[in-house]
């Protein structure tokens, strides 16, 4: 944590405490693992792309403390954010950041803005990324079967275009999840660094899925 005050540092340490009393449990891929590669992500980005460092790094260890999934209601997410960030006295203008990036970051079916600052788009690059990938493919999987979902079923077709709730709660598959989001996201990354990271995880899913379906049709491979 280069360029970081004690005072920060020390609150960033507070922060990945809490996450991991939070999320440590958590069974959908949405788990204290996640958030220690996002918060790793974030900072390499953050490093290129000139981003505020503390601003990131805070961001992504919060990031899932409010997602809708895990919380009654997005506002009661975001509220235990809120109350997070003023319990540990952070500056009224790192807070209203942290909350924005927080409340616009999540991929919603594809209906939120554009990050508006870098460290925005950073943060938003760094979630993003572990969700393409090995660990993406995985991820996919333990979700998937959380949410009582198939892995497959030509039947159910990916949905091409969805509102918030269609994407929150509509039967899926596994399988389709790639084509209704992860196999998109390269194509959405923010910053240089982002889409150079996303490259070669983006290919290997393309090779997985290539693989998948020639199994699924019972070719010897």
């Amino acid at each position: 944590m280069k360029n970081l005050s004690e005072i920060e540092q020390n609150i960033l340490q507070s922060a990945e405490v809490y996450v991991k009393h939070e999320l440590g449990q958590e069974k959908t891929g949405h788990d204290w693992w996640h958030i220690h590669r996002v918060v790793r992500s974030a900072e390499k980005i953050a490093a290129a792309e000139h981003a505020d460092m503390f601003v990131c790094m805070l961001a992504a260890y919060l990031h899932d403390i409010a997602d809708e999934k895990l919380n009654p209601s997005k506002e009661a997410g975001m509220a235990k954010v809120e109350n997070w960030l003023q319990e540990h006295s952070i500056a009224v203008k790192d807070r209203e950041h942290i909350l924005e990036i927080i409340s616009t970051m999540s991929y919603n079916g594809g209906h939120n803005p554009p990050m508006r600052t870098i460290e925005g788009q950073v943060v938003q690059d760094a979630d993003r990324l572990d969700a393409v990938g090995a660990i993406s493919i995985a991820r996919a999987f333990v979700y998937a079967g959380a949410k009582g979902h198939l892995i497959y079923d030509p039947s159910i077709k990916p949905r091409e275009a969805m509102s918030t709730d269609q994407y929150r709660n509509e039967e899926s598959t596994a399988i389709n999840h790639f084509y209704e989001k992860l196999l998109k996201l390269k194509d959405l990354m923010n910053t240089e660094y982002g889409r150079k990271l996303a490259e070669h995880r983006h290919a290997f899913m393309e090779q997985y899925l290539e693989q998948f379906f020639n199994e699924w049709e019972g070719e010897v491979v």
